[in-house]
């Protein structure tokens, strides 16, 4: 009998997903100095595209250069190379496949390498590692620029050979800055009732909308929680999809800010691994949150977050708790594997993330939960030796691939800096 993860999937506006398998957004900081697409991220999307996953979506694509979400993004504006876009579009789905552009700002998380002066719904620091300056206050007209923005974006992937959109609402990014009591203390119409704390989400989503028009996807990525005392709740998410009914294509669900990174991995310790449904609860952490937003969600539905175990993925889309599963982290260790879970060639995605990078995991101090979260440097590391057309290197360690990485994003902040002069 054929795996479940291989039917296709019908989205409200007509297109059809091959199978149930979704490429999350990863960053690749793979752009050139000038913001542009490179061979590097071609190579790379056409990898992922030939390993079998259904729909890949790219890291993010910022609707400002002024602010990123580290040097290394793709910008799409008036002065982006729109022939580099065309070949990474073509390169990215050349396996049948759909791929999709995440339309980003990063609000307050715009390094202060790249920026010191962020723009941000109120002036709300991160307070991660001392990366973050202070952020300014949007007025009224710079919101309305930045909703103009992520349209003229939107119209541009379209226009260059992309399958659809997703818009990034997740993970303490701008749109998730709004929508968080504790990131947006605004007392006008963008802030305070959870209403008006979504009023910046709902005209992004129209804005987009009416730029591309009713036949686009238009996917969003969105919180089920911040995880943080005073954030944005699942009764928040809950309500805030019920407004997003008949507005968009695909919602995938997720969790986390760079403050409280759920997105890292489990959300406290994980239970022991004796039995299918322990395991479900270690991997599938995302999973109960999904099921209060199913009740009200018309659109369909991924959930990304450490599922590993194929039988699974595969049981909560027959069981119709999920439309898609949602990947990343494996996709950096073995491009291939959506293919080998669908065939049957594997019976689990990698557990490198959970096996070797757990230094302060689970620390009651706030530097080592620092430190862990620069575990996602040493997946960006595989990322880029995948764009290079080498295999994973497994026995980097976490420390070390941190220290690549940062030497990396300043060397290439300055290379920017002195291209863009």
């Amino acid at each position: 009998m054929a795996s479940p993860l291989r039917q296709p999937l019908t989205l409200p506006c007509g297109a059809v997903l091959p199978n149930r398998l979704l490429k999350s957004a990863m960053t690749e900081n793979l752009a050139d100095p000038h913001d542009n697409s490179t061979t590097a991220l071609d190579t790379l999307y056409a990898k992922w595209a030939q390993g079998g996953t259904g729909l890949l979506i790219s890291g993010n694509v910022m609707v400002d250069r002024r602010y990123l979400e580290r040097a290394g993004n793709l910008v799409i504006d008036e002065k982006t190379n729109r022939d580099a876009l065309r070949r990474l579009a073509a390169a990215g789905k050349s396996g049948g496949n759909a791929f999709w552009l995440q339309v980003s700002h990063p609000g307050r998380q715009c390094p202060r390498l790249v920026n010191p002066h962020p723009l941000a719904p109120s002036p709300v620091k991160v307070h991660l590692l001392g990366m973050f300056a202070q952020p300014t206050a949007m007025t009224p007209s710079d919101i309305e620029d930045a909703i103009r923005r992520y349209a003229y974006v939107a119209l541009t992937a379209k226009e260059t050979g992309f399958d659809g959109v997703q818009i990034h609402g997740a993970h303490g990014y701008l749109i998730s800055q709004f929508l968080s009591p504790i990131a947006n203390r605004r007392n006008d119409e963008w802030g305070g009732s959870l209403e008006n704390r979504a009023r910046f989400l709902l005209r992004v989503i129209e804005t987009v909308r009416e730029a591309v028009g009713p036949e686009f996807p238009v996917g969003l990525k969105l919180n089920s929680a911040d995880f943080q005392k005073g954030g944005f709740t699942l009764e928040d998410c809950v309500a805030v999809v019920e407004m997003l009914n008949d507005r968009i294509d695909l919602l995938e669900i997720s969790g986390g800010t760079y403050e409280a990174l759920a997105l890292i991995g489990q959300l406290g310790d994980a239970p022991p691994a004796t039995g299918r449904e322990s395991t479900r609860r270690r991997e599938a952490y995302f999973l109960d949150y999904a099921r209060a937003i199913r009740e009200v969600a018309k659109m369909p539905l991924v959930v990304t977050g450490g599922f590993r175990d194929r039988s699974l993925m595969e049981q909560a889309v027959a069981d119709g708790e999920i439309d898609m599963v949602g990947l990343a982290r494996p996709l950096c260790v073995d491009p291939d594997i959506s293919r080998k879970l669908m065939d049957g060639e594997s019976d689990r995605a990698s557990d490198v993330d959970v096996t070797y990078l757990t230094l302060g995991a689970n620390s009651s101090s706030k530097l080592m939960r620092d430190i862990h979260a620069g575990s996602t440097y040493w997946f960006n590391y595989q990322i880029n030796r995948i764009a290079a057309g080498q295999p994973p290197r497994m026995d980097l360690g976490q420390l070390a691939a941190m220290g690549v990485h940062m030497v990396g994003d300043f060397r290439r902040v300055m290379a920017r800096k002195r291209a863009q002069r």
